[in-house]
């Protein structure tokens, strides 16, 4: 059964962010070696929970994003729109990890989905 599996929040000053959620949360944060600014967010071991990131907020994103890991990119897409969901970003490699699709629900709701692939390019 597909699962949240990872969030992302959105900032307008990530260091800003990044230092309010450590500061309340006790959240570690490390920069991505990816092909953009991100930081991995650990939010801890001691109770069950995901772990995330955080970036620049890109225009129009409002809140944040929880991501969802599904086995077909593809798959998951159709069963969405098949239900009256709709992609608002379709599948992209982010590389490295895996193929990556943002979606709407019913209710307007963003969510993301995540087929892990580390060959994705």
């Amino acid at each position: 059964m597909p699962r949240v599996s990872h969030f992302d929040i959105p900032a307008d000053d990530p260091q800003r962010a990044q230092k309010f959620y450590a500061d309340v949360f006790d959240w570690k944060f490390e920069k991505w070696d990816g092909p953009m600014d991100y930081w991995m967010a650990n939010t801890g071991t001691e109770e069950p929970g995901i772990n995330g990131g955080l970036s620049k907020r890109m225009p129009g994103q409002l809140g944040m994003t929880n991501t969802i890991s599904v086995p077909s990119v593809d798959n998951f897409s159709k069963k969405i729109t098949e239900n009256g969901g709709q992609l608002i970003i379709p599948k992209m490699a982010i590389p490295g990890v895996g193929w990556f699709a943002q979606c709407t629900d019913t209710e307007g709701n963003v969510f993301g989905i995540i087929e892990m692939d580390n060959s994705a390019k």
